[in-house]
């Protein structure tokens, strides 16, 4: 048994290195079905706001010709962001979480539609910018909200990153497909239907949140699972001042890492967004038509970021992520600022989108496992108005040290100032960049390792472990008596358990005692007959039970399997007659 262990094992490495386990842990994520819901209908609702926000462009431009109103009103879309975002995190941490994402969808659906009214009666540009700047302030409650209930619809702390990628992803391709279908509906020339399009993607996303469960921040536990993880609080010293207003539950240094490097990122990727018109016009002498180019880099990179980011975030260890990411973030800030042609500089500014992205997703994974539930959104309002002043920072200072400075020296110095705020903040983050062991993983380590699951892939192995779930026991608990209906297969991590078989003529016969590494319920399950006999706890142990209709789906559908699991499992054939039994 030991040597097939072993060659298991290494076939089991062998595979995750082809990337099967990335694979099924995504698909893992998609069995959640509520997560998907929402993962869906949100991705359904960015494209709609992409349709808006190219719409909303290019109505007041047309209606005004007037490039310092344009920006005006671009800024005025970013004040509510900065003003509301914290309050409207206090709000997602004070009520239902689902209730607020429901208000805020709504909100911006009847904005929506009296847009397309306004669009379609040729009303001037005074009470569209009022509508729109109204829907903005909707949208600041939704980013706090959905922050903090994302987080509540995983099934343990280990997908947070997988969570936080999958969306990321859907997000970036929104930013591709909106636009696109904007630029066909202006090229119908129909600017009205945009607007009613996103009021319609707001009504889906309402519909699939309706059907969510309701999520509080009083609500912070989950179930407990096998791969749960378990953070023992540590004493730490007394926080002054305004700390002392922070619970101590919260990793204040990593938190205060977590937005300063958020910060520097975005202080980076705004100047980015603002410097693409100055290399396509004034640097590359390209025309118009080039900062388009530039742009679908940014889109390029923020997929491509949330592909690799995908991969990444299931490591244990994040902190060798966000130093990848941030020196990469960095290296292609400098590339950009020497690029000689315009081709160079559209890697240069999808390799930065892709650090970008990278360290979000990255950032964000710690976030929620630093911060505990019922302070997620109130802090995560803190991240949204912090982010939002920093790319605002960003799109003003970068074109004026631009020109004073050149754009060489500039970006180079922006690329150093945001590696060193990547050191500055793994050092704080530390160890809260690791996913903390999980209570039994050392078991299912072991468990993954029988010959139960011979010949299974990874992606099937991992889903078989996420079946199992822990049952400790203590002395003389009966987990299987006989008659009864087989429902369960059990594995044993630790302990003694004696299997007995009543006979009508005596008294219950010992047939053998099973241990560490032993199986038992497959025969009734597999047999679809009652148990054979009873086993008893005869000390404290730990077992793993998986449900009769999981343990089936393992093991049928493939010829020969049951047989030879029977074979494998049964004792030697003078032993028959206990083996029988032992089965339960």
């Amino acid at each position: 048994m030991d040597r097939y262990a072993d060659r298991h094992s290494e076939g089991l490495r062998r595979e995750a290195r082809n990337g099967l386990t990335v694979w099924s842990t995504y698909r893992q994520l998609l069995e959640n079905k509520p997560l998907t819901r929402l993962l869906i209908g949100e991705f359904v609702s960015s494209i709609g706001d992409w349709l808006y926000l190219v719409a909303l462009v290019v109505l007041v431009y047309r209606e005004t010709a007037n490039p310092v109103i344009l920006g005006i009103v671009g800024a005025a879309r970013l004040l509510p962001y900065f003003v509301l975002s914290i309050p409207a995190g206090l709000i997602t941490d004070r009520f239902d979480r689902r209730t607020v994402l429901l208000v805020s969808d709504v909100g911006r659906a009847i904005c929506m539609v009296a847009l397309t009214a306004l669009v379609m009666s040729g009303s001037g540009i005074v009470p569209i910018a009022i509508v729109a700047f109204i829907a903005t302030c909707f949208s600041a409650f939704f980013y706090p909200a959905f922050g903090a209930f994302l987080p509540s619809l995983v099934r343990n702390e280990a997908e947070f990153g997988p969570a936080n990628s999958a969306w990321a992803t859907l997000d970036n391709l929104a930013w591709v497909i909106g636009p696109g279908v904007a630029g066909l509906i202006l090229l119908a020339g129909n600017l009205a239907l945009a607007f009613a399009l996103n009021g319609v993607s707001f009504g889906v996303i309402a519909v699939v949140l309706w059907s969510l469960p309701r999520a509080s921040a009083a609500a912070t536990a989950r179930p407990s699972t096998p791969v749960e993880t378990h953070v023992t609080e540590t004493s730490a010293p007394a926080r002054r001042g305004w700390a002392s207003r922070i619970p101590a539950s919260i990793n204040l240094p990593a938190v205060t890492g977590i937005i300063v490097l958020d910060a520097l990122a975005w202080v980076a990727f705004g100047g980015i967004n603002i410097l693409i018109v100055l290399l396509a016009i004034d640097v590359f002498r390209a025309g118009d038509e080039a900062t388009g180019f530039l742009n679908v880099a940014i889109g390029v990179g923020g997929v491509l970021g949330a592909l690799v980011s995908g991969v990444l975030v299931l490591r244990p260890r994040l902190g060798p992520a966000l130093l990848l990411a941030g020196a990469w973030f960095s290296a292609a800030l400098v590339l950009l600022g020497i690029a000689p042609v315009l081709s160079i500089a559209f890697a240069a500014i999808a390799a930065a989108s892709i650090g970008h992205l990278v360290l979000d997703v990255a950032r964000t994974t710690i976030f929620q496992r630093v911060v505990p539930d019922a302070y997620r959104g109130r802090f995560t309002g803190v991240l949204m108005t912090t982010s939002t002043a920093s790319e605002a920072l960003g799109t003003l200072i970068v074109p004026i040290m631009i020109g004073l400075f050149g754009i060489a020296l500039v970006l180079g110095f922006i690329g150093a100032a945001l590696f060193a705020a990547t050191l500055f903040a793994i050092a704080l983050i530390g160890r809260a960049a690791d996913l903390a062991p999980g209570l039994y993983d050392a078991d299912l380590r072991r468990i993954a390792r029988l010959p139960l699951f011979g010949g299974l892939s990874p992606a099937r192995i991992e889903g078989a472990l996420r079946k199992l779930g822990p049952l400790r026991v203590e002395a003389g608990m009966v987990v299987v008596r006989q008659g009864d209906q087989a429902d369960r297969f059990y594995v044993i991590a630790s302990g003694t358990f004696a299997v007995t078989r009543r006979d009508e003529a005596g008294p219950d016969a010992l047939l053998r005692t099973l241990g560490p590494n032993d199986v038992f319920g497959e025969r009734g399950l597999l047999g679809h007959v009652p148990r054979t006999a009873s086993v008893t706890a005869t000390e404290p142990g730990l077992l793993f039970a998986m449900d009769g209709a999981s343990f089936l789906a393992l093991i049928g559908g493939r010829r020969g399997v049951a047989e030879r699991f029977l074979a494998l499992y049964d004792a030697p054939a003078a032993d028959a007659a206990a083996s029988h039994a032992s089965g339960a």
